[in-house]
């Protein structure tokens, strides 16, 4: 397997692996275009790729920006293999070295994201939309959990 930041020439690959996936899924796929993912990963923030015999299998993508993860998502057949946990690793790196800001993301309830956000040390801190869980990571909490590793 190998991570690498993301490229324009990624995002076909990155929209096939946001659409297979099980939980998290968009209410209607037209509303993240291929417009949106080259804006983020260009303009807003920065995307990482993890990819398996010339394939994207997982993808992240932080908007520095207005402070949040844009994306983390993995292609059902390859989780549990801790490979959200590295571009998860790489994406908050990448971020605490531009910023000391406070992050967020907001994901659906009772969900393997809500358990794996909460496992990285990241904090609920109410509800975010309709029916999301918003959580935030701070830059003291990241560079602890950094230490211990």
């Amino acid at each position: 397997m190998i991570f690498r930041e993301a490229t324009i020439s990624d995002i076909s690959q990155i929209q096939i692996v946001r659409h297979s996936v099980k939980e998290n899924i968009l209410s209607n796929p037209a509303l993240v275009t291929n417009k949106d993912c080259e804006k983020y990963i260009t303009i807003k923030g920065k995307g990482w790729v993890c990819e398996e015999n010339n394939s994207i299998i997982g993808f992240a993508i932080v908007d520095l920006a207005d402070k949040n993860i844009w994306a983390l998502f993995v292609q059902p057949e390859f989780e549990k293999r801790g490979i959200g946990k590295k571009l998860h690793d790489a994406m908050l790196k990448w971020y605490f070295n531009q910023t000391k800001e406070t992050v967020w993301l907001s994901t659906a309830p009772n969900t393997r994201a809500e358990n794996f956000y909460k496992k990285a040390g990241w904090k609920e801190v109410g509800k975010y939309g309709k029916n999301e869980i918003k959580f935030e990571m701070s830059y003291d909490v990241w560079n602890n959990k950094q230490d211990e590793s």
